[in-house]
């Protein structure tokens, strides 16, 4: 029953993971951009979410503003930020995208404060019984539940409409998609609302289990999630998931049965480092 409440914990984190990640795979794959500022924006959402919460005391509207509004400030930071850069070598992105981070840090402590926010009602606290003792909060099973959606959503964009093959053709070649019609800044927006508006929900999703959210929040995010992505693939959305799962999972039997040696991320970090000594270009191929 151990190892069943464990795996349950780990598919719920990485579930988590997964959510933060696949906005980054989203934009790294289309622009070749490591979005490290993406990390604020998922505690922006928090912020987000928790705020509205608690004005309104409806926990589905929270999540559609975190989403809504992150995501269109996600746009504004690729207009703004990114894509005068786009001429020049990564590195100056990624630098770009570091300072980012840092300045939303201090925006959120002067803005929100040092001390964090929780919910003065925290909603979806009760459990529920899968069957032989097995329990799980309601929150954890909107968390799993959130990431199926969003998932099943995503593929079905990427794989059944005329906006998916636009992505497709853009990040294979974004001249010859030019080419053939495709406005390449449309589908960039769209990206970065798309991968934006996902950090955004996992950020009121780790408010909701943790019932804090801190300016800080963001900077284990940060690095572990693009570790997953260099893990599964860069631009990889496959082995995106199936990194951010494994993870999870390592994280959450780690902590039980090795935790006096490693914390919770010092495994996530070691595991990382293992399978990538193993698989160095990552489990997947981009696509």
């Amino acid at each position: 029953m151990l190892a069943l409440d464990l795996l349950l914990q780990g598919i719920v984190q990485g579930a988590i993971y997964a959510l933060i990640a696949l906005g980054l795979t989203l934009i790294y794959g289309l622009l070749r951009i490591l979005h490290v500022a993406h990390a604020a924006l998922f505690t922006l959402g928090g912020y987000i979410g928790v705020i509205v919460t608690n004005e309104t005391g409806s926990l589905p509207l929270a999540l559609i503003v975190a989403m809504v509004s992150v995501g269109l400030l996600g746009i504004v930071i690729y207009r703004l930020a990114y894509k005068p850069l786009l001429d020049q070598s990564p590195l100056v992105a990624l630098i770009a995208s570091i300072g980012l981070f840092i300045a939303f840090e201090e925006v959120f402590r002067l803005v929100f404060g040092s001390y964090g926010l929780s919910f003065e009602n925290p909603p979806l606290r009760t459990q529920v019984n899968l069957g032989g003792g097995l329990l799980i909060s309601h929150s954890k099973l909107l968390v799993i539940g959130m990431a199926i959606v969003i998932l099943s959503i995503l593929t079905w964009l990427s794989t059944r409409t005329r906006t998916g093959i636009a992505w497709k053709a853009t990040v294979t070649d974004s001249q010859i998609a030019s080419s053939f019609g495709i406005n390449i800044e449309r589908v960039r927006y769209l990206n970065f609302f798309i991968g934006s508006a996902l950090a955004a929900a996992a950020g009121v999703m780790v408010a909701l289990l943790t019932n804090l959210v801190e300016p800080t929040m963001g900077a284990v995010a940060s690095y572990k999630a693009l570790a997953i992505i260099v893990l599964g693939g860069l631009g990889s959305v496959r082995g995106t998931l199936v990194a951010s799962i494994a993870i999870g999972i390592v994280e959450s039997f780690g902590t039980v049965y090795v935790g006096h040696i490693l914390d919770r991320d010092a495994l996530a970090f070691a595991f990382l480092v293992i399978a990538l000594m193993i698989r160095p270009q990552g489990l997947f191929k981009a696509g």
